[in-house]
């Protein structure tokens, strides 16, 4: 199937979706549906670095942090239009991807790991210190209730739905291409053995810091839309744990070799969480995810892709 066939599969679901949430008046699907797309961009960007590289990121809350708060700044500097706001979120988060790329990727394995932990422990603290953007009191963002879209006036929830679909749309599309590209081979090789990789004159560095600058990006501009979403940011919402966690574990469950594999996870733990929230205690949500996780991995430790592919190569055999 080619891209642009994808890409109109994808926008026609979305837009039935939407149609469908618009038609019967059911408001809360825009909420929900919102953060489940989130996570849909977020577990695509975790992917592409932590899946095809093999280098395990536990900085995503960071990377989603820095395009908040992105957002927050301009809010008070020079309001923008929340499609550049996007734009500038992925362009600030891509920049520190790169930056962070080229400290921290000569570490592997474990090591990697806690230096991406530190990294976002440290933009942590520089937020919290920084008065401009709120600091540890938080900031709010005053939004309207309805924006002019040709001609028709969208709820807001209704508007940052659409370009939160918009984003997982772009995401998945530049996963896809990225694992049937020459690029996805190289960060294919980087996975199985760097050393071998290197070895064999892949340009592995270079590689590596195109992998996280393109997923510090797209986590950025997952971000750059979530003050006006949530109204209030302080530093304890933008750097939860809750989007670190989900970002490793969606791509977990599903399968990290492919670009369907955080699709999938994402989707189901998104689904399962939003039910979680207005079911029973908000808290839980982690526990699900904790149990969800420990689960796949030891059923099935190449994820829900993996588990089917084994069984239909079993089935085959026979």
């Amino acid at each position: 199937m080619s891209t642009l066939k994808f890409t109109l599969i994808c926008a026609f679901v979305g837009a039935g979706v939407w149609f469908g949430g618009h038609l019967f008046g059911i408001g809360y699907l825009f909420f929900a549906g919102y953060t489940i797309l989130q996570f849909i961009v977020l577990s695509s960007a975790w992917n592409i670095l932590g899946g095809y590289c093999g280098y395990v990121n536990f900085g995503s809350a960071a990377f989603f942090a820095l395009g908040a708060y992105t957002t927050v700044f301009f809010y008070k500097f020079y309001p923008l239009p929340i499609p550049v706001l996007i734009v500038l979120g992925a362009v600030v988060s891509g920049i520190v991807g790169l930056g962070m790329g080229y400290l921290t990727l000569r570490l592997r394995g474990a090591f990697f790991a806690i230096a991406t932990l530190a990294m976002a422990v440290v933009l942590q603290t520089l937020v919290v210190n920084w008065d401009y953007v709120g600091g540890s009191r938080g900031a709010y963002i005053v939004r309207t209730e309805s924006v002019p879209v040709f001609g028709f006036a969208l709820e807001y929830i209704e508007y940052l739905f659409l370009l939160m679909m918009v984003l997982a749309i772009v995401s998945l599309v530049a996963s896809r291409s990225i694992a049937r590209s020459q690029l996805g081979f190289g960060f294919a090789t980087i996975r199985d053995d760097e050393l071998a990789a290197e070895a064999s004159g892949v340009p592995t560095l270079r590689l590596k810091l195109i992998a996280t600058t393109i997923s510090g990006a797209l986590m950025g501009m997952a971000g750059a839309p979530f003050p006006y979403y949530i109204g209030y940011l302080q530093p304890a919402s933008a750097f939860g744990l809750e989007y670190g966690v989900n970002s490793i574990a969606m791509p977990i469950i599903g399968g990290t070799t492919s670009w369907v594999g955080p699709l999938i996870g994402a989707i189901l733990l998104g689904s399962l969480q939003q039910l979680a929230t207005v079911t029973i205690p908000s808290a839980v949500n982690l526990l699900i995810v904790g149990l969800l996780l420990v689960t796949f991995v030891v059923i099935a430790p190449n994820g829900i892709v993996g588990l089917v592919q084994e069984r239909l190569r079993a089935w085959r055999a026979k």
